[in-house]
């Protein structure tokens, strides 16, 4: 159950993940991702194309490359190149999670993930749930 003082909590940072997709370049949709533990953000993403790639998301079709990679993806490789565990935190992000992220959340010892809106199958929140990790989707 979540308190209160914790919800108010799970929607600061989703804003805060809200506001952070922005940075992405991609046109079709722009999603964001906060990792928190111990009430810190210890990691941030969003959308985009690697490093090092320029930053056009849609082919000339307007489908997503192959090579995109997702806000969650960022967040946790981020925090994997610092000096930061990701053990036990939460993940904030706007739109729940695919299969590919999801995986990648287990592995990195996310415990909680919070979401905005829905995907377009529920793969990926399926697999969370079958690893125990805490689900909160917010409208």
């Amino acid at each position: 159950m979540v308190t209160e003082k914790q919800k108010q909590f799970d929607l600061s940072y989703l804003k805060m993940a809200q506001v952070w997709s922005e940075n992405s370049y991609c046109v079709r949709r722009k999603v964001g991702a906060l990792i928190v533990k111990d009430k810190m953000i210890i990691s941030d993403g969003y959308n985009g194309t690697p490093a090092g790639f320029e930053n056009v998301c849609e082919n000339e079709l307007g489908q997503t490359k192959s090579y995109v990679l997702h806000a969650e993806a960022n967040a946790i490789t981020k925090v994997a190149k610092s000096n930061n565990s990701s053990e036990g935190a939460t993940l904030y992000v706007t739109d729940a999670p695919c299969m590919e992220c999801s995986k990648l959340i287990i592995q990195a010892g996310i415990r909680r993930v919070v979401y905005n809106k829905d995907y377009r199958n529920t793969d990926g929140l399926e697999l969370l749930e079958r690893a125990g990790i805490e689900i909160c989707k917010y409208e």
